[in-house]
């Protein structure tokens, strides 16, 4: 419908777009500095311990992150057992493998936190906060996590399909998915630099060893030795279903820039890391990145800062639940 003048445009302008903003505002840097003013140290305390116990637990979380905030936003709901009530969202098949370490490193600051300033800082924000310095602990840039989310109160594993990305996206609905949650394609290039660490199951990307084509059964833009040690490795992935590999397999427990300069040589995992190198949407971000580290540090620091206020819950529309795997209510 065309509006005969331009007012009530200008005016419905003005209404909408500054909610987003408002949602946000909400949130600081400083937002536990009187209630919780060790926050920041026993979430570093927690997170190292952690991380030095099981090395896995950065790349792990910042997964167990974007699964979080890309389903509903960033409200802890992925955190939320199941009970014979509802299937929450980690029963949905794409978060099978979500890092038990990661939950847990979760779980040990909420304790930490309770000990210190019950009833205080909410799950999601404990999840933010942690990625953030796994990801510094791990060699990654530092960046700013704005605080006072509350927790989701909502989590059902019918919400999850079709809100995450899967490993058979073409190029054009990945760029689709993050476009549609208002991300560029050059932060869907920084964020996807994530894979720098952690691992994938080889049901992720045996199409690629087995079934590429009637014609050529292996996709020929894997060098063909790393593809020969992947099949060797996944040949009972059916069976043997943890089997899994380094997403970065030069310097796979370092967050740095070897991601993209892994890709034009082959040694890219999964389908839709390698199309990032082959799309020209995507292409001249991973040449960028592969050759300027503190390029691909600034964006993903950028880049993240936004997915951490993506969808938020503040004030009554959350909760700050007593233990992160459960409603403070069973009635939500």
């Amino acid at each position: 419908m065309a509006f005969p003048f331009p007012f009530p445009l200008l005016f419905l302008v003005t209404i909408i777009l500054p909610f987003p903003s408002l949602v946000h505002s909400k949130l600081s840097l400083g937002y536990y500095q009187k209630t919780c003013p060790d926050f920041e140290k026993i979430i570093r305390e927690t997170v190292t311990n952690k991380q030095i116990t099981s090395p896995v637990t950065a790349a792990g979380t910042l997964r167990l992150f974007f699964h979080d905030c890309m389903v509903d936003g960033c409200d802890a709901s992925v955190l939320i057992s199941s009970n014979s009530f509802n299937q929450a969202e980690r029963e949905a098949e794409i978060n099978h493998s979500l890092s038990g370490d990661a939950f847990d490193v979760v779980v040990h600051a909420k304790t930490n936190l309770e000990l210190a300033c019950p009833g205080i800082v909410s799950c999601s924000d404990i999840l933010a906060q942690a990625t953030r310095d796994l990801v510094v602990m791990v060699g990654g840039p530092f960046y700013n996590v704005r605080l006072g989310r509350k927790d989701g109160m909502i989590s059902k594993a019918g919400n999850v399909e079709g809100n995450l990305p899967t490993v058979n996206f073409t190029m054009d609905k990945l760029i689709d998915y993050f476009v549609e949650r208002g991300f560029t394609v050059q932060e869907l290039v920084a964020l996807s630099g994530g894979h720098t660490i952690g691992f994938s199951h080889c049901k992720e990307f045996t199409d690629r060893l087995f079934h590429h084509s009637p014609t050529s059964p292996t996709d020929p833009d894997i060098y063909p030795k790393f593809a020969e040690k992947l099949k060797t490795m996944c040949a009972n992935y059916e069976k043997d279903t943890a089997m899994s590999a380094f997403n970065d397999v030069i310097t796979p427990g370092k967050f740095d820039n070897m991601f993209y300069q892994n890709l034009p040589r082959g040694l890219g995992l999964l389908a839709t890391d390698n199309a990032l190198d082959k799309d020209p949407r995507t292409k001249p971000f991973v040449d960028l990145y592969a050759v300027n580290q503190t390029a691909f540090f600034h964006d993903f620091g950028r880049a993240m800062e936004k997915l951490s206020v993506h969808g938020v819950k503040t004030g009554r529309k959350g909760e700050v639940r007593r233990r992160c795997d459960l409603f403070n209510s069973i009635n939500t």
